[in-house]
C-alpha cells in the first residue's frame, strides 16, 4: 500500500500483524507534539456542526496536525472561523476557488465534511489538486463513485481514508481484542440498532431527508454504523444479506427517504448479525456481540463520547473501564501518520467501498422482498484495526 514501508511496519511491530492479525498492537511512535510548522496541515471543506463542533476543535489537540485552510460557502461563516483559528485571509476558500488548493503548500489534506453526494466531486478535485484525503462516511452515494474516488487517489498517489473514527476508539478497540482473544468462545451473533429522530427544522437533518444530497435515509446516515461495526467487531465479510424496510410515507420526513430498515447478514464462520437502523426512533448507537462463552455490549457503542463495554454471561463480567478520548483528534492524528509513512492506513477508501456495496445488496434485498442476495465478493482488509491500533493513543 502506498504511504508506508515494510521497514515501517518492522520498526512499529507491525509485520506479523498484516499477514496474521494477533493481539500485539502498536501506534506511530510516541513523540512529543510537532511545532506548528511541522504539523501536517488540513483544510476542513463545509464548516458544518460535524466540522465546527468536533473537528475544528478536535484539531487543536492533535499532536501531528493543524488546521491549515477552511473551504466554505458561507463568507460571513468562513471568516469567523479563519479569525477565531489564527488563519489569514489567503487560507479561506469558497467552492469556485477550491481548485486553487493546488498552490497553496500549507495543506496537506483535505478533509471531505460535506453532504454525501458531493463527497465524490471535492475527493476527486483534492486529488488533482495533489492532495490526500479524509472522507466523511458513507464514502459516495453509489459505487461507482466510490470506485472512482479510489482509482483518482491512486492516479494521483495521494492517500485516501474513510472517516470511521470507531476504528480508533478505545472500547470499539478493546471489543475487538477481546473478541479476537478467543476467551468468550466463537461468537455466534451479533446485534446493531443506530437509530435516531430527525427533525426538518434542523438544517443538518434537512438535508439527510433528501434523496439527492444524501443518497438515502436511515441506512446511509446511521445504519452504515451497524454494518460497519458488524465486520470490524467480528473481523470477517458477509458472504450474502437479506432486508426489509418499513416507512410511513405520510410523514412528511420521509417522501423521498426510506425510515426504518432492518438487515440479517450471514458470515463465513458461521456467525450471523441482525442489524437495524431508523430516523423516527429514540435514540441509540447500541451493538452486541453474542458468543459461546460470554456477551459482549456496546451501549452506547457509536457516540462521539461516553461509550461503554461491558461484559456478561462470564467470570469477568462487568464494565470494563476505558477512558474517553478525542476520537476526531485521534483518527485526524492516525491519517497524517499515515500520510508520513509512520502508521497503516487502517480505514482506506477500499473499507468506504465495501460499505456502500453492502447498503446496495441491503437495498436490492428490500426491492426484491427481502431476497436472499449474495455479498462474497473477495474484500479483504489490508489490516485489523485490532492488530493495528492500540487501545489507547500513546
Amino acid at each position: 500500500m502506498p504511504g508506508i514501508s515494510r521497514r515501517n511496519l518492522i520498526e512499529m511491530g507491525l509485520a506479523g500483524a498484516v499477514a496474521a492479525p494477533t493481539l500485539a498492537c502498536a501506534e506511530a511512535p510516541a513523540v512529543p507534539p510537532l511545532p506548528d510548522e511541522q504539523k501536517l496541515g488540513y483544510a476542513i471543506v463545509g464548516l458544518g456542526k460535524l466540522s465546527l463542533g468536533q473537528l475544528i476543535p478536535g484539531l487543536r489537540k492533535t499532536r501531528g496536525a493543524r488546521l491549515a485552510a477552511v473551504v466554505s460557502g458561507s463568507p460571513d461563516k468562513a471568516k469567523r472561523v479563519a479569525a477565531e483559528n489564527g488563519l489569514s485571509a489567503d487560507a479561506i476558500y469558497d467552492y469556485r476557488g477550491f481548485d486553487r488548493l493546488k498552490d497553496d503548500p500549507r495543506v496537506d489534506i483535505v478533509y471531505v465534511v460535506l453532504p454525501n453526494s458531493m463527497h465524490a466531486e471535492y475527493t476527486i478535485r483534492a486529488f488533482k489538486a495533489g492532495k490526500h484525503v479524509l472522507c466523511e462516511k458513507p464514502l459516495a452515494t453509489t459505487i461507482a463513485d466510490a470506485e472512482a474516488m479510489i482509482a483518482e487517489g491512486k492516479r494521483a498517489g495521494r492517500l485516501l481514508m474513510t472517516a470511521y473514527r470507531c476504528h480508533y476508539e478505545p472500547h470499539n478497540l478493546e471489543a475487538m481484542r477481546r473478541i479476537r482473544s478467543g476467551k468468550y468462545g466463537k461468537p455466534r451473533l451479533v446485534l446493531t440498532d443506530m437509530s435516531r429522530q430527525t427533525d426538518l427544522a434542523d438544517p443538518s437533518d434537512v438535508w439527510r431527508l433528501d434523496r439527492k444530497m444524501s443518497g438515502g435515509g436511515a441506512l446511509a446516515d446511521m445504519g452504515v454504523y451497524g454494518i460497519n461495526g458488524t465486520r470490524y467487531l467480528l473481523g470477517e465479510e458477509p458472504v450474502e444479506v437479506r432486508g426489509w424496510a418499513q416507512t410511513d410515507r405520510s410523514d412528511p420526513r420521509f417522501r423521498e427517504v426510506e425510515d426504518l430498515i432492518a438487515w440479517q447478514l450471514r458470515f463465513p464462520s458461521g456467525a450471523v448479525s441482525n442489524g437495524s437502523t431508523s430516523f423516527a426512533a429514540s435514540g441509540g448507537m447500541r451493538w452486541d456481540v453474542v458468543c459461546e462463552k460470554g456477551r459482549l455490549r456496546g451501549d452506547p457503542g457509536g457516540y462521539y463520547g461516553g461509550n461503554r463495554l461491558d461484559i456478561f454471561n462470564h467470570p469477568d463480567q462487568g464494565a470494563i473501564e476505558l477512558p474517553d478520548i478525542d476520537q476526531f483528534a485521534r483518527e485526524m492524528d492516525w491519517f497524517a501518520a499515515a500520510v508520513r509513512g509512520r502508521a497503516p492506513l487502517v480505514s482506506p477508501g477500499e473499507e468506504g467501498l465495501q460499505d456502500v456495496r453492502l447498503m446496495a445488496a441491503i437495498l436490492e434485498s428490500v426491492a426484491r422482498g427481502g431476497a436472499t442476495v449474495k455479498t462474497d465478493w473477495g474484500y479483504k482488509r489490508a489490516f485489523d484495526p485490532a492488530a493495528a491500533v492500540s487501545v489507547l493513543p500513546a
